[in-house]
């Protein structure tokens, strides 16, 4: 993992420094590599969402030209948090559920930053390249909408995020209130609650319907 660190927090800063004239001394590569090392050592070892057979890839039709996916976080008292996403179609109908676990990551915005990576694999995994995402997390927000990547707490998966809605042209993201984001905020609560057991195996999309 240490070497995978060292060798990514080059490659990153190699690119800092050619396409944004930006440069950095060795302390400084150090530092974002303890760091880096840090944030990964904190992260699930099998986010749910990358272990589940692949994905149906969405039709054009069904993806019609508003899919919005929305995402939230949920934190307990324990040692253990939760994220999930809803992708909803121009007609608002649900297509796609997902609810995961993340043990040991405890910072209620860095949950909120990686269950909106999740929903952004969720989503690339089905094919969609237009979606319009929302969630009341509005700091994550602020900070992808303004490309700042600028945070100690959220590191190199803030950047990874930003990077995603850099490389795809199609993806957005707005602030939404708490009633607005019910669904995703549902579907959170629900894979927090069933921690210890995985939530890997749970049917999500059958569970919100009756719900809703």
């Amino acid at each position: 993992m240490e070497v995978v660190a060292i060798l990514w927090r080059i490659w990153r800063s190699r690119n800092w420094v050619v396409f944004e004239g930006k440069q950095f001394g060795v302390p400084v590569l150090l530092r974002q590599f303890h760091q880096q090392v840090e944030e990964w050592v904190r992260l699930p070892v099998e986010p749910v969402s990358r272990s589940l057979l692949p994905l149906p890839r969405m039709s054009k039709s069904a993806q019609a030209d508003a899919v919005v996916c929305q995402w939230d976080g949920a934190t307990s008292h324990g040692t253990h948090s939760a994220g999930g996403f809803v992708i909803f179609n121009s007609a608002r109908e649900v297509l796609f559920v997902q609810g995961i676990q993340f043990p040991g990551v405890q910072d209620p915005t860095v949950v909120e930053l990686l269950a909106l990576r999740e929903a952004l694999l969720g989503c690339l995994g089905h094919g969609v390249e237009d979606v319009r995402f929302e969630g009341d997390a509005k700091t994550v927000i602020d900070k992808i909408n303004q490309a700042d990547s600028r945070d100690s707490r959220m590191g190199a998966v803030l950047e990874e995020v930003i990077h995603y809605f850099a490389a795809h042209p199609g993806f957005s993201i707005r602030f939404v209130g708490r009633r607005n984001n019910r669904a995703a905020h549902l579907v959170a609560r629900k894979a927090l609650t069933l921690y210890p057991a995985t939530s890997r195996f749970f049917d999500f999309q059958a569970w919100l319907n009756s719900r809703m």
